[in-house]
C-alpha cells in the first residue's frame, strides 16, 4: 500500500516537471523554434483548429519560422492569428507559405521573460510540494486506520521527502537552463 502511494506520488511529481519544460517551451527566445506557435489557434469551418493541424510550421534560420499551409485559403486566417497572438510576431505572406521573422529580445524583454520563467518554476514547485501534502495525508490515513505502523509512516514521509527533492532538483535545473538560454545574446 505505502510502495503504491510512493510510486504514485513519483509519477504525479515527473508529470508536473515535464508540465513544466512543455510550459517553458512555449516562452520564446532569440530562437525560432516550432514549438512557439502552438497555442496559435485558427479559425477553420466554424471550429478553432491547433495551427499544426492546418499547416506545417518549420525552423527555416534561427530568426525564421516558414508556415506551409495545406489550404490556400486559410494563409490570410493564419496570418490573422498570428498578428492577433500574444507572441508580438509579424507574419509575411507569400501564397501558401508564410514566414514570421522573429526580431531580436532587448534586454528589458529578456529580464521580462526570465521573472515569467521564474514564475512558472515556482508553480512547478508548489505542485510537487501539494503532491507531497497529498502523498503525506494518505499515509496518515493509514496510520490513523492502524494498517501500518509509525515507523512505516516515518520512513515512508522520508522517501516522499526525497522524492520531492529530486523533482525540486529537477525543476530548478529546467529554470537555470533556460535562464541561460534567455539570456544569451
Amino acid at each position: 500500500m505505502i510502495n503504491e502511494i510512493q510510486k504514485d506520488a513519483q509519477e504525479r511529481m515527473q508529470k508536473s516537471v515535464e508540465a513544466l519544460k512543455n510550459q517553458l517551451a512555449k516562452v520564446r527566445t532569440g530562437r525560432a523554434h516550432p514549438s512557439l506557435l502552438d497555442t496559435i489557434y485558427v479559425e477553420y469551418y466554424g471550429a478553432n483548429t491547433p495551427l499544426k493541424q492546418l499547416a506545417n510550421v518549420v525552423a527555416e534560420d534561427s530568426r525564421t519560422l516558414s508556415i506551409t499551409v495545406f489550404d490556400r485559403e486559410l494563409a490570410p486566417k493564419v496570418e490573422k492569428a498570428i498578428m492577433m497572438s500574444d507572441l508580438g510576431l509579424n507574419p509575411m505572406s507569400a501564397g501558401t507559405t508564410i514566414r514570421v521573422p522573429l526580431p531580436p529580445l532587448t534586454e528589458e524583454r529578456r529580464r521580462d521573460l526570465v521573472k515569467i520563467v521564474r514564475k512558472e518554476a515556482e508553480q512547478g514547485r508548489v505542485a510537487v510540494r501539494n503532491i507531497r501534502r497529498d502523498a503525506n495525508a494518505d499515509i496518515k490515513a493509514l496510520l490513523k486506520d492502524k494498517e501500518i505502523s509509525e515507523d512505516d509512516d516515518r520512513r515512508s514521509q522520508d522517501e516522499i521527502q526525497k522524492l520531492t527533492d529530486a523533482a525540486v532538483k529537477n525543476i530548478d535545473a529546467v529554470l537555470e537552463a533556460k535562464e541561460k538560454e534567455l539570456m544569451e545574446v
